[in-house]
């Protein structure tokens, strides 16, 4: 599942579509995710597009801080 579904009028350069792509999938691989629709995959695609907004480029950075918003969240 492509990340830029998630972009709606967000535009990034094609190296940052590329980063954030690896990111959201190393993420989704990373929680067992197989379905290509849900909350989860919405909220793991926010995260990483904030922080690519933010300047972020690093996939592992991206993939790390969306792991943890997203298990933290899920915790309260």
């Amino acid at each position: 599942m492509p990340i830029t579904s998630f972009l709606g009028d967000i535009s990034f350069d094609p190296e940052t579509k590329r980063v954030m792509g690896l990111a959201f999938e190393m993420a989704r691989v990373a929680l067992g995710l197989n379905d290509q629709t849900g909350v989860a995959n919405e909220v793991i695609a926010k995260q990483i597009i904030t922080l690519a907004k933010s300047g972020e480029r690093n996939p592992d950075r991206l993939c790390e801080v969306a792991l943890k918003e997203f298990r933290c969240g899920r915790c309260s």
